[in-house]
C-alpha cells in the first residue's frame, strides 16, 4: 500500500472526537473537492506491507485508529488492512469521500462517509446506493460551504433513510461560512444533525501529522 504519514494524535472529527488516535493517511484521491486540506497526499507517499503499518500503529499504542487519505477506499488493500485491524481488536473508524462502494468495508469499523455538497466541486461524485447499507455504526458527513450548499443538504437529507445511530454531521468550510452562521441556521430549523468544528485545526493548524 502506498502510505502519506501514519501519525498519533487527537481524533479531530466525528463521533471519537477528542480521543487519542493513530491515523493511517493513504496516498491518492480521485477526487480534486476546492476545500481539500490534504493535497500533500495526492502524489508521493511510501509503499509499505501490511505487516508493517500494523506494526507502526502498534507501536504508538493507541486503541482507536482511523484509515483516512486521500481517498483510502481508492486502494485496494484498504480493505484487508481495515479487517486485520478489526480482528486486532482495535476501534476502528474509516473516512471516505463517499464516491467508492463501502460495502467491501468491515462493518465492525465505523464509515465515515462523506456527501458532496455542490460548492465542493464534487457533487455528481455521490454514490448514493452508500446510503443503502449503512449501519447505526456508521456516520454521514455534510462540509458546508455556503448558505446554498445547507439548503441543499438540508433537502438532501429529508430525501435519505438514514438508519437510527447513524450520525449525520454538518461541518463549516473554513473560511467560507462561519461557524456561528452555521450553527444558528441547524438550530433556527431544528435540524436533526451534530454541529462539528475540527477540533485539530483549532489545535494545530493544517500542518501534516496533526
Amino acid at each position: 500500500m502506498r502510505i502519506t504519514e501514519i501519525f498519533c494524535s487527537l481524533q479531530g472529527e466525528a463521533n471519537d472526537a477528542g480521543r487519542v488516535c493513530t491515523f493511517v493517511r493513504l496516498t491518492g484521491c480521485p477526487l480534486r473537492c476546492h476545500y481539500c486540506d490534504t493535497a500533500y497526499a495526492f502524489q508521493g507517499g511510501e509503499w509499505q506491507k501490511i505487516d508493517a503499518i500494523i506494526e507502526q500503529i502498534k507501536a504508538f499504542g493507541a486503541h482507536h485508529v482511523c484509515v483516512t487519505g486521500g481517498e483510502p477506499l481508492a486502494q485496494p488493500n484498504a480493505v484487508p488492512l481495515i479487517a486485520r485491524l478489526c480482528d486486532a481488536g482495535y476501534a476502528v473508524s474509516v473516512e471516505t469521500a463517499g464516491a467508492l462502494d463501502i460495502r467491501p468495508v468491515d462493518t465492525r469499523a465505523s464509515r465515515v462517509v462523506d456527501i458532496k455538497t455542490p460548492a465542493s466541486g464534487e457533487a455528481t461524485r455521490n454514490r448514493w446506493d452508500n446510503i443503502e447499507v449503512l449501519t447505526g455504526h456508521d456516520q454521514l458527513k455534510f462540509v458546508i460551504c455556503s448558505r446554498a450548499d445547507y439548503e441543499w443538504a438540508r433537502a438532501r437529507l429529508g430525501e435519505i433513510d438514514v438508519p437510527a445511530g447513524c450520525t449525520v454531521w454538518f461541518s463549516p468550510s473554513a473560511g467560507e461560512i462561519t461557524a456561528r452562521g452555521l450553527a444558528d441556521w441547524i438550530v433556527a430549523d431544528r435540524l436533526p444533525v451534530k454541529f462539528q468544528m475540527q477540533l485539530h485545526k483549532l489545535l494545530w493548524g493544517d500542518a501534516p501529522g496533526y
